[in-house]
């Protein structure tokens, strides 16, 4: 019998596929537990029309995910921090703070996206990978500058 998987099932495979299985697993398992089912010709054509419409936004998504990424890359941040001796660096620049002065200059991004291995501490300019899609990432230029003291 052939059936389309509604979830994934181990040793089996995964959603959509469709596969040819024994009468009897078909219809004592996989379909009394909704885990798939029966391949009609109706349920095959709406299987390849769900996976078009998915395949196109996934397609949108990408594309105006890249654009963000051409502008996102463009921009460049400066902090100015505290130093002592040394120009050791008073704390650090975390991905938190590149998200905030981002969301000032208008570019939205979730801190989790921001691939900082660890606080920049020490002054300086760095490249920070902002990773907006599993094939996109983006990246920023981060100036770290000492704060000028008065006097």
């Amino acid at each position: 019998m052939k059936v389309i998987l509604k979830e994934h099932v181990e040793g089996l495979g995964d959603i959509g596929d469709l596969l040819d299985v024994s009468d009897g697993f078909a219809r004592n398992y996989l379909l009394p537990r909704q885990k798939a089912l029966e391949a009609s010709t109706r349920n095959v054509k709406t299987l390849e029309h769900s996976k078009r419409v998915v395949a196109e936004k996934a397609r949108k998504e990408r594309v105006e995910l890249e654009a963000f990424a051409k502008k996102l890359s463009t921009a460049s941040l400066s902090f100015t921090v505290q130093v002592g001796k040394e120009d050791k660096l008073f704390g650090s620049v975390t991905a938190k703070d590149i998200e905030e002065e981002l969301g000032a200059k208008g570019f939205p991004v979730d801190r989790r996206k921001i691939q900082l291995d660890q606080p920049i501490k020490e002054l300086g300019t760095c490249t920070v990978p902002i990773k907006l899609h599993r094939d996109v990432t983006a990246s920023v230029t981060v100036t770290v500058v000492k704060k000028q003291e008065a006097g």
